[in-house]
């Protein structure tokens, strides 16, 4: 019975973080409606992309298929900037506007070791939580000296290399990891692998010729990447440490099957600087100085497609975010205040290439050299009233967003974002919860500025900020044998930014297609566990949303939100013999998506369900087995729409859009080496 209860604690926790967590290496106050993933280096090997394995992983987290590596996610129908994404308190951006690179994609899981996902507008710490907020938590460096090698094999001649090291002494502490990763085109259940998915939807009449890859590149790799992170932690004093950290990613000939570029590489470096001192006074517990800089570079190119044979054109993208933060925090009775500063610069340039060369200086820049500069002060106040804990935030964001092109006008925003989160305790089992918010996120550079290969303004300058007024209530259970989370949510969106397909004229140019709209959006979260034996349990989530605009767009006349995903469980059964072996079997499934945003590129999607099975082997202190099959049945299926935000084929004369399916039945195997 002892070993029953750690089980359920061991899984019930990773499901409904509610305190302050200590899961091995986790150490994160996070609220009620936070949900852990946690070890992520250790549970997903199978390849690099951190958005499949949030998607496997939780049930509010749908995929946005663009390759076999460096996908997107969405989070209750919201994606892009509308997510917050951290990495070590850094914000990141991707470069590309096309989303081939987004901010998920600049850190590998081999590096992850845990990850929060804070639903709603609930954080004042940074900028730009609209609707969700993701912290990516990456290796620590330990005093212990300890190493792990990791070998990966697996379908569509996959092949990953990993090591990672770490120790010191008692002042001083390092780390040292790094990975390498190549893999051919993966192939769906029909047996088609990229060139014979687009092969279909030219047989089909879908897509012109032009897009298939030329004959000598059919048989190119899927990608091949790259990382490596360094990490030196320093006590200073015994109230004082310094965290420095570099991470390196590179990422080269990245196909995109279902886009008429690839990306020729796509680079990125991560640097973060965070120094802390503890018990300043009566009014500085603790007192967290961050500054970071990513830098990012992202070539896509139409040169490997027939329709670059001769004439190829070069999209090339970068972006560097540069950022810092002072926050402070002391208590005060039963108050936990935290206040501080918040500062960030992202600049944004791409342009046009054809062969190599820049196209003319009036259609060459598609991005040009875009600034969004933001300050903004925030203040947070815990309170713990016996059963009841009281969260409230306040912040106030300036943002100014300029272009160097003359003729693009700047723009400027105000925002006061807030919420107030509650807990109650009603007794040692039981526990409520609710909370109200209002957050903003302003435009980006794309939205507002972005020029096609054309000459044609697609971006619409005079963009509103989106904001955000939501509603959350759940409750936290904990039985004997089980535990179980609810959630429910409604969010009101005041200027909802949304593309507008009938802003593309009959040869496929658009001009000025991005407009605001209001809208509303709601639905509710299942999870929880089930213990069987003290060998055997269950854990399970669901998740579903609705979302509908309160007016059609411009010219048009439906009203469904765009990227929606319909109902999606996650549910598996885990079977622990004993502590040297875990199996795992995971049904991944949603229904059939007939809900869509169709005069904006949306299609219906068919149900699926898909069976994963996974085992864990320990052979002694040093040696782990890891053996696993995804798709175990080799189902063709889908589960990323073809919203026209993004740019997928074809581009001219048609309005299909291709689909992506995911991956076929895919085996693989891990050996890990740990000393």
């Amino acid at each position: 019975m002892i070993r029953k209860g750690m089980v359920l604690v061991w899984v019930g926790t990773s499901w409904m973080c509610a305190t302050s967590i200590d899961l091995g290496t986790i150490d994160v106050e996070a609220k009620a409606d936070t949900q852990i993933i946690k070890d992520v280096n250790g549970v997903d090997i199978k390849s690099a992309d951190l958005g499949e394995a949030l998607f496997k992983q939780s049930p509010s987290v749908s995929l946005i298929r663009r390759s076999a590596v460096a996908n997107d996610i969405r989070i209750r129908g919201q994606k892009k900037d509308n997510i917050n994404v951290t990495i070590d308190g850094a914000k990141v951006y991707g470069a590309c506007p096309n989303r081939m690179d987004p901010p998920i994609s600049h850190i590998l899981t081999n590096n992850v070791d845990f990850i929060e996902i804070n639903e709603g507008p609930y954080n004042v710490e940074d900028f730009g939580v609209l609707s969700a907020d993701i912290k990516v938590h990456t290796l620590k460096p330990k005093e212990k000296f300890e190493g792990e090698l990791n070998a990966d094999v697996g379908n569509f001649a996959y092949q990953k290399g990993a090591f990672s090291l770490r120790g010191g002494t008692q002042k001083v502490r390092l780390l040292l990891s790094g990975s390498i990763e190549t893999a051919n085109q993966y192939k769906d259940g029909n047996g088609d692998d990229f060139v014979g998915q687009i092969g279909r939807e030219i047989v089909a009449g879908a897509v012109p010729k032009a897009t298939q890859y030329q004959s000598q590149y059919q048989n190119k790799d899927a990608y091949t990447k790259k990382t490596l992170m360094a990490k030196m932690f320093w006590d200073i004093t015994k109230n004082q440490r310094l965290k420095l950290s570099y991470t390196a990613n590179r990422s080269d000939n990245v196909l995109y099957p279902s886009s008429k570029m690839d990306a020729l590489y796509d680079n990125s470096d991560i640097y973060n600087l965070e120094y802390i001192v503890n018990n300043l006074g009566r009014y500085s517990k603790e007192l967290n100085v961050q500054v970071y800089e990513s830098d990012v570079a992202h070539p896509m190119s139409t040169k490997y497609r027939k329709m670059g044979a001769i004439t190829y054109v070069t999209h090339s993208l970068s972006t560097k975010m540069q950022g810092a933060k002072v926050k402070n925090n002391f208590d005060v009775k039963n108050h936990t205040i935290a206040t501080g500063v918040d500062y960030s610069l992202r600049n944004w340039d791409g342009g046009y290439f054809k062969n190599d060369v820049p196209f003319p200086t009036t259609r060459f820049h598609s991005i040009w050299d875009v600034d969004t500069k933001n300050i903004a002060f925030f203040l947070k106040d815990k309170i713990s009233l016996n059963k009841i804990d009281i969260d409230l935030g306040l912040r106030y964001d300036s943002t100014e967003i300029t272009s160097a092109n003359p003729t693009q006008a700047s723009n400027d925003y105000d925002a006061l974002s807030a919420y107030i989160f509650g807990t109650y305790l009603a007794d040692e089992n039981t526990k409520y919860f609710a909370g109200f918010g209002k957050s903003s996120r302003v435009p980006d550079g794309k939205e507002l500025y972005w020029i096609g290969s054309m000459g044609n303004a697609v971006g619409t300058p005079n963009l509103e900020q989106t904001t955000n007024y939501e509603f959350d209530m759940g409750v936290e259970k904990q039985f004997e044998d089980a535990s179980l989370k609810a959630k429910l949510f409604y969010s009101k969106l005041e200027n909802y930014i949304a593309y507008n397909a009938s802003d593309v004229n009959d040869n496929g140019t658009a001009f000025h297609a991005y407009e605001n709209v209001n809208a509303k959006l709601y639905g509710f979260e299942l999870s929880g566990t089930y213990i069987v034996t003290e060998s055997l349990y269950f854990d399970y989530g669901v998740a579903y949303q609705r979302g509908k605009k309160d007016t059609p767009l411009e010219g048009q006349i439906g009203t469904n939100m765009p990227d929606i995903a319909p109902l999606k469980a996650n549910v598996a059964l885990n079977y622990d013999y004993d502590e040297s072996l875990n199996l795992r079997a995971e049904v991944v499934a949603a229904s059939a998506w007939n809900d869509f945003d169709a005069e904006n590129g949306e299609q219906k999607l068919d149900a699926y369900g898909v069976l994963n099975l996974k085992g864990i082997k320990q052979f002694g202190k040093n040696f782990e087995l890891t053996v696993g099959v995804d798709n175990l049945f080799d189902k063709t299926y889908a589960v990323s729409n073809t919203y026209k935000d993004l740019v997928l084929l074809p581009t001219v004369g048609n309005n299909e859009v291709m689909l992506l399916n995911e991956p076929g039945r895919y085996v693989y195997t891990n050996l890990k080496y740990m000393f």
